[in-house]
């Protein structure tokens, strides 16, 4: 079985999913929408799909699509959800889940009363160092989870336009965020956090956040969007987890390979969506192989629920609304 499928939004991360889209056995790149004319033209003529659209609902009334990637900006992804959802497609949603809780409320309401799957792109699940901290955390090897410490620092030049439309605590502090639940197990009780503005944009350029959680276990992350302009790398990634037993130590950034030439110093990404003979891989590709792989067996995805995505932006927010108050924001249910 072939799975015909479509890609809603292509910015620079919709691009991507395309790339890995279109290297992925079984799957069928079948239809593109994005707003922009010129835009689609290009992708069009990149990637040959069946069919091309400027707006979402009418590609969603395509009775031969399967499944779609939603990759809108983070406030834009609720009604395309919600929509593909009661059309009855398959949807695997990027990160974050939603702008706001209600929104995600919204999206999980759809998935519940839908018979489509719903999948969102929690990408760091399908780093193999993250899973196999899971593992081994889940074995016991670690003893009780005290302490978990993220960073996740990126290069002033590659934030520059995005902090206009999202800031660093929800857009990179939602993956390590997700990451300490699910190698938690836990509920983050309270957050705090602080913000530091360097340039004039909507967003700050870097957020500290202190999470409680119910167990009594801290968990800070640093993500920092203003790294020097000559930093060698694109993300500075780095984990701890301590337990009663023991502790896991992840550095996913250079030196793991690193390139000297004429303009300095350089150190590509090789996990998440490297290049690899020409065709585009890493985690990205095998989540979406893990998703296309769901859809034709019809079986429901397990790796991510949407509630726990919902639970990752709650934090995130509850962050956010902390720096902006100076408060500790303890985090509710509704």
């Amino acid at each position: 079985m072939t799975v015909k499928y479509g890609v809603i939004g292509l910015g620079w991360f919709g691009e991507k999913h395309c790339e890995a889209l279109a290297g992925l056995p079984g799957v069928q790149l079948h239809s593109l929408c994005t707003r922009t004319p010129a835009r689609l033209a290009e992708m069009a003529d990149r990637f040959q799909p069946g069919r091309t659209f400027t707006d979402y609902r009418e590609m969603l009334e395509d009775p031969e699509l399967q499944a779609v990637s939603v990759v809108t900006m983070w406030d834009q992804h609720t009604e395309p959800t919600v929509d593909a959802l009661a059309a009855g497609k398959h949807v695997f949603l990027e990160k974050p889940m939603a702008s706001t809780v209600a929104d995600c409320q919204r999206i999980l309401a759809a998935s519940e009363a839908s018979e489509a799957f719903l999948m969102v792109g929690h990408i760091c699940r399908f780093n193999p160092r993250y899973a196999a901290a899971r593992a081994e955390i889940q074995a016991g090897r670690i003893g009780k989870i005290l302490s978990m410490y993220a960073r996740r620092n990126i290069p002033a030049p590659v934030s520059d336009q995005i902090l206009n439309k999202i800031g660093p605590i929800i857009g990179d502090g939602v993956h390590d965020t997700d990451l300490m639940l699910w190698f938690s197990g836990d509920k983050i009780v309270s957050a705090y956090a602080q913000t530091t503005r360097m340039r004039d944009r909507k967003y700050p350029d870097l957020g500290w956040t202190m999470y409680r959680f119910a167990s009594g276990a801290t968990g800070v992350l640093e993500d920092a969007w203003c790294l020097p302009d000559k930093t060698p790398f694109q993300i500075d990634e780095r984990m701890e987890i301590i337990g009663t037993e023991g502790s896991i130590h992840i550095h996913e950034t250079h030196p793991n390979f690193s390139i000297c030439d004429a303009r300095g110093w350089h150190s590509p990404d090789t996990t998440y969506w490297p290049l690899l003979y020409g065709k585009r891989v890493g985690a990205l590709r095998d989540e979406l192989a893990y998703f296309i792989g769901c859809v034709r067996t019809g079986r429901s995805p397990d790796l991510i629920h949407p509630q726990e995505s919902l639970e990752a932006v709650r934090a995130c927010l509850a962050a956010e609304q902390s720096a902006a108050t100076g408060q500790i924001v303890t985090l509710s249910d509704d």
